[in-house]
């Protein structure tokens, strides 16, 4: 199957009608010439995830990081704002600053060249005689920068819309949920064998509830299990089911109340919020190389909750179901590669969140 952009990428690629629509090309999983091509259209052109408030709550506070191959520096500066920039120094391409901490000044760590925490060139050592100078031309080069819900996010494009503009209804319907109050319990990587896209594909169904997730499955309410598309974001959510009489199979919930839900938020193309009762887990899923990428989890509970048994029982819980996702997800890849498979129908009813996302992306690659 061709690669080539043009025939692949078309307003035809994914039919707008879900009943219509056939799903993304397998090549789009296993070609690296396409994963060098969603790095410049899409994980340099969206906000991408990058921190956590706490990283950065004084002036002076700093960290480093990396998102697309780019060195980036984020920074709060003495009026409070957040600010972020090629963490690239001006002079030969040395780093301003590494690791994280606090600082009043960023020193190079190749020449010596210094930058004030708003990014411009504080001094220049072995300057003199260079003719033509200017301290305002070596700046270093800002990057866009904003905060939602105590979640830091930058993006490469400095054209790009404003995050709440990309966000739309997703702010109003995880604000009930106390999230920004919640404190960091833990935080694990899990390396997988698959593209990041079929990774994405699988978190935004709940149809494989019942044969890859049983536990999970006993806590939510699968016949009730509602997916919402919108624009940039997907919303899929749950009543919790709660014990039912006679069953003895253990449970995360024991008892359903009117309005217990478990809310899963994705937002194009990679990261995701999992908001359950009595925690948050931020899931942000990076590729790595064309078949391998690095899912990232962080667990947020209420600070009184950090050193209870409840908050550890949450994390092996969301842990069995991530190693559940893992298998499933390097068995779809290596069958990806099948010479009997090609693309895949959708089920209207199971997977409109999969559905909206191969039309965001086929919009983002379309040339």
């Amino acid at each position: 199957m061709t690669s080539d952009p043009t025939v692949l990428f078309n307003p035809s690629l994914v039919d707008a009608d879900i009943s219509r629509a056939w799903t993304l090309p397998a090549a789009l999983y296993i070609d690296p010439a396409i994963a060098a091509e969603e790095r410049q259209k899409i994980f340099s052109r969206t906000w991408q995830v990058i921190g956590h408030h706490s990283q950065v709550s004084n002036p002076g506070d700093y960290f480093t990081t990396q998102l697309s191959g780019e060195p980036l520096l984020i920074v709060r500066v003495a009026d409070h704002h957040l600010r972020a920039f090629y963490n690239v120094c001006r002079h030969r391409a040395g780093p301003p600053a590494e690791g994280c901490g606090s600082r009043k000044l960023f020193r190079c760590a190749y020449h010596g060249w210094t930058y004030n925490l708003d990014g411009s060139l504080n001094h220049a050592t072995e300057i003199e005689g260079v003719q033509g100078f200017r301290a305002e031309d070596f700046a270093l080069v800002p990057v866009r920068c904003e905060e939602w819900f105590n979640l830091v996010f930058v993006n490469l494009d400095p054209n790009a819309r404003p995050l709440l503009e990309c966000l739309g209804q997703l702010p109003l319907q995880a604000q009930r949920f106390p999230f920004p109050s919640m404190k960091l319990f833990e935080r694990r990587t899990y390396e997988m064998k698959c593209n990041w896209k079929t990774y994405v594909d699988n978190y935004l169904e709940g149809y494989h509830l019942p044969t890859v997730h049983p536990g999970l499955n006993r806590e939510l309410d699968f016949n009730a299990y509602t997916v919402e598309p919108y624009e940039q974001h997907v919303r899929q959510w749950s009543p919790i089911r709660g014990a039912q009489s006679g069953d003895a199979s253990p449970r995360r919930y024991h008892q359903a109340r009117e309005g217990l839900t478990t809310d899963y938020f994705w937002a194009f193309p990679n990261w995701m919020l999992n908001c359950y009762p009595d925690n948050v887990s931020l899931n942000i899923v990076l590729p790595l190389e064309t078949e391998r990428s690095l899912a990232i989890f962080e667990w947020y509970l209420p600070e009184e909750d950090l050193e209870s048994e409840a908050a550890k029982a949450a994390v092996r819980f969301s842990d069995e179901i991530q190693i559940e996702d893992v298998a499933i997800c390097e068995a779809v890849q290596k069958n990806l590669h099948s010479r009997s498979y090609q693309r895949g129908r959708f089920s209207v009813k199971q997977e409109k969140g999969v559905h909206a996302f191969h039309r965001m992306y086929a919009a983002a690659m379309s040339p």
